[in-house]
């Protein structure tokens, strides 16, 4: 179970990213991330309500609002350093976010078996290739690189919160629900400044109201792998389901393919290859 729910998490991911990708071609990023997010919280306080997950409020749902906080600081640093580029260097740095679920996972006591132990190794391996690192080109900027791990530390602080923030399922809708409340309100107030700092929060065409439905999966896949992640944290060990929920940019490259007829690279095409082969050494271990 815990390697089915981590899978659904990198799936989820992987689209939502893509998605977001494609909205922020024509949207500002934080514009995206507010208004996606607040479809999220409009969909899981229905379901809070519905499900009496009120009831469920504790010390705990703190770890959800660091979680919240985290996130949009985590974002942002990311597109920032994805603007200093280049992509290829900073799209798979940013994957190594998983080691703060790992660790935390290896601080508690768990210790994978040596299969488990090798198939984190080969997907951690395939993750990074999966990115597309560039050997050679231009120069990697030092802020670029400070961003980045920023953002990936910040990505792995996110997994590891969440996953404390409720043991039972209505908790979970809870803590996703605080969650992206606070995630709305710090995404907000960065918004609020970049606007004040004379950056456009739309298009020169206004709100994409054509666009709700992508944003309102963007938002919705994102809590949906939250929800999934926090779920395979807590039905088996965290190391195994930190790596497998981290294959997600094997599956934004996929859809790249897919859609966007983007060609993969053969180090692209190594990297997923390496990626699958964890997953089922440590799926079988």
């Amino acid at each position: 179970m815990t390697a089915l729910f981590a899978l659904a998490t990198s799936l989820l991911w992987g689209l939502a990213d893509f998605g977001g990708g494609l909205l922020t071609r024509r949207t500002p990023a934080l514009t995206v991330v507010v208004a996606s997010q607040s479809i999220a919280v409009a969909v899981l306080g229905a379901i809070v309500v519905a499900t009496g997950g009120w009831s469920e409020a504790g010390p705990q749902l703190w770890f959800a609002v660091a979680a919240g906080l985290v996130g949009p600081v985590a974002m942002l640093a990311f597109y920032k350093a994805l603007a200093l580029g280049p992509m290829g260097v900073v799209s798979p740095l940013g994957s190594i976010g998983v080691a703060v679920p790992v660790g935390v996972g290896l601080v508690l006591g768990e210790r994978p078996g040596l299969l488990q132990f090798a198939g984190i190794l080969v997907a951690v391996a395939g993750i990074c290739l999966a990115g597309g690192p560039q050997f050679r080109g231009a120069p990697v900027q030092r802020q670029a690189i400070v961003l980045t791990l920023v953002a990936a530390f910040g990505f792995g602080a996110v997994m590891a919160l969440i996953a404390e923030a409720s043991s039972t399922l209505t908790g979970l809708f809870l803590a996703l629900f605080v969650q992206r409340v606070t995630n709305v309100a710090a995404g907000g107030a960065a918004l609020c400044v970049s606007v004040r700092r004379g950056a456009p929060a739309l298009p020169a065409e206004g709100f994409p109201w054509r666009s709700l439905p992508a944003l309102a999966f963007v938002g919705l896949a994102d809590v949906a792998a939250n929800g999934t992640y926090s779920i395979a944290a807590q039905q088996g060990p965290v190391t195994v389901a930190a790596v497998l929920a981290s294959l997600y940019p094997v599956v934004t490259a996929v859809a790249a393919r897919g859609v966007l007829r983007e060609r993969l690279r053969a180090v692209q095409a190594a990297g997923a290859g390496l990626a699958l082969v964890g997953t089922v050494l440590l799926a079988s271990g």
